[in-house]
């Protein structure tokens, strides 16, 4: 009877021992890193998610934008269709989130969305030739929006290419290369954004004062 209580007792003390080298294991991987290249990798997902969505954000202003200056300047053609087409090319891509694991395809986006922001600073230019748009209402609520949403591009823009640097970072150093080749060999390093037109790393000029 005793001897099966010894043994039940043991039983129990080696569950115990087993429980405790397991949680003490877990907490010493989770130290190491394990952890880091996934959650690194989540981080560059959600700010390009946010990339996206402030670039969508001014593609739907767009529109309204050009009706507005065309109300007033009907006979820019030129610039305005530059705009529509701009905006056009960006609207057609077939854009989701695997695009940053395709250093083309991230590519021919940004190049898009470069070719937009330079149609967008030269109809500003144009803008400058005609007072009374300037002044109108609607122009002025559309102005405020623009600049905001270049504005939330920049900072979403930062925000991307720093998540990128630190997860490749991560993927490159020790002890993360070690994990990476181990466990996450399936994630690539990623591209960021480069200018891909001079000037293209800085916002579209819209200062309409």
């Amino acid at each position: 009877m005793n001897s099966a209580l010894a043994g039940k007792q043991n039983s129990t003390l080696r569950r115990i021992w087993q429980t405790s080298l397991l949680a003490l294991i877990a907490l010493g991987l989770t130290g190491c890193g394990i952890n880091n290249i996934p959650t690194y990798d989540e981080n560059v997902k959600a700010a390009w998610a946010q990339v996206q969505n402030q670039y969508q954000r001014r593609a739907d202003l767009i529109p309204n934008l050009v009706k507005t200056v065309k109300a007033y300047a009907a006979h820019e053609q030129e610039t305005l269709q530059a705009v529509t087409e701009a905006r056009a090319k960006v609207n057609s891509m077939q854009v989701d989130a695997d695009v940053i694991n395709d250093p083309a395809k991230l590519q021919q986006f940004e190049a898009a969305q470069a070719q937009l922001s330079s149609a967008l600073s030269r109809l500003m230019v144009v803008v400058e030739r005609y007072p009374d748009l300037k002044a109108n209402q609607n122009f002025l609520a559309l102005q405020s929006q623009l600049e905001g949403t270049e504005n939330r591009i920049s900072v979403a823009r930062r925000d991307y290419i720093a998540a990128v640097e630190r997860y490749n970072r991560e993927i490159r150093t020790f002890p993360g290369r070690i994990w990476h080749s181990i466990l996450y060999s399936d994630l690539p390093i990623r591209e960021t954004f480069e200018a891909t037109t001079e000037g293209a790393e800085k916002a579209p000029e819209v200062d309409f004062q």
